[in-house]
């Protein structure tokens, strides 16, 4: 066993064991004055405005079974581009169907696929990320890769790639995935370059202990922590890929419904029926709203602990 004293701190180091303390080290441990103080600021506010408007259009979409007057592709006889009613909240459209329940189901489909494919997009950022830091030549590779993904703008890469696989629902995650990926990548790597510089980690390495240890002790928990606001920002901006790919015809294929789809269908008939594409738009303007509010409110709960 070896002592090493630091600024009137003493480690204890053995054979098998790693640091015990390190100082001005914090790790995931470290409640501090802070994490309370985060969350009364993520639920107040801005983010509490967020978190409701978020989970009132969940609940929709998973209750839209049960909530919709009628199944999303049901013909109602005699009921072409009727206006809204009490019978039909959001009248119906051109082949006889009832704009509210498939704007309903249309919630469920974009909920679905941007929290599929945004969680992908940020674990493979992550393990990119990761593995980059890790081996500085593949760290150049991915770089370069992901200069060629972000030099396309996002809706000729949409286009581009679904020329490839064809349109459809898979089409639009892999694209927001493959799109998503290099943002989580490149700010996870910088947050953990900058943490791995600061003096606590240096002092860790410098008494002993492993790199594996100091990655998953030090680096990761504090590094990891803008990815929070980053995922937020990103599902609001998966959203807007979605719709635009739906709207383009290029996204989620009819008769299944999603928002971009029914906006799209919908803009044609504005003089007969105005429900048609305004329901679904509201619905893509709150869900972005709340996505957008959520990120506000985890970038003042960041700011709270510092």
């Amino acid at each position: 066993m070896s002592v090493v004293e630091l600024r009137d701190e003493t480690v204890l180091l053995t054979g098998d064991e790693s640091p015990a303390t390190v100082i001005g080290g914090p790790g995931p441990d470290d409640s501090g004055p802070g994490r309370g103080g985060r969350w009364r600021a993520l639920l107040r506010g801005r983010g509490l405005v967020g978190l409701i408007l978020l989970g009132l259009l969940v609940l929709t979409g998973l209750l839209a079974p049960w909530l919709a007057p009628y199944p999303p592709n049901e013909q109602i006889p005699g009921a072409n581009l009727l206006r809204p009613s009490a019978a039909h909240l959001l009248g119906t459209d051109h082949v006889n169907r009832d704009v509210f329940s498939r704007t309903l189901y249309g919630i469920r489909t974009d909920l679905v696929i941007v929290f599929v494919a945004v969680p992908i997009g940020a674990l493979l950022g992550t393990l990119a990320a990761l593995l980059g830091t890790v081996l500085g030549f593949v760290d150049v590779a991915l770089q370069r890769a992901f200069d060629v993904v972000l030099a396309f703008p996002t809706l000729i890469f949409a286009i581009g790639l679904t020329a490839v696989i064809g349109p459809g629902a898979v089409t639009v995650i892999i694209v927001i995935a493959v799109l998503e990926t290099p943002l989580f990548a490149r700010l996870l790597r910088s947050s953990i370059l900058k943490v791995r510089s600061l003096p606590y980690v240096e002092t860790a390495e410098a008494i002993g202990a492993g790199r594996p240890w100091v990655l998953r002790r030090h680096i990761l928990p504090n590094a990891a922590e803008p990815l929070g606001v980053q995922l937020a920002l990103s599902l609001s901006l998966a959203v807007f890929v979605e719709s635009a790919m739906s709207f383009l015809g290029i996204g989620v294929r009819p008769p299944q419904p999603s928002l971009g789809s029914l906006i799209a269908d919908g803009i044609d008939y504005v003089d007969s029926n105005l429900g048609f594409v305004l329901g679904p738009l509201v619905v893509v303007v709150i869900l972005v709203l709340s996505l957008q509010l959520i990120a506000q409110g985890l970038g003042a709960a960041r700011r709270v602990t510092r």
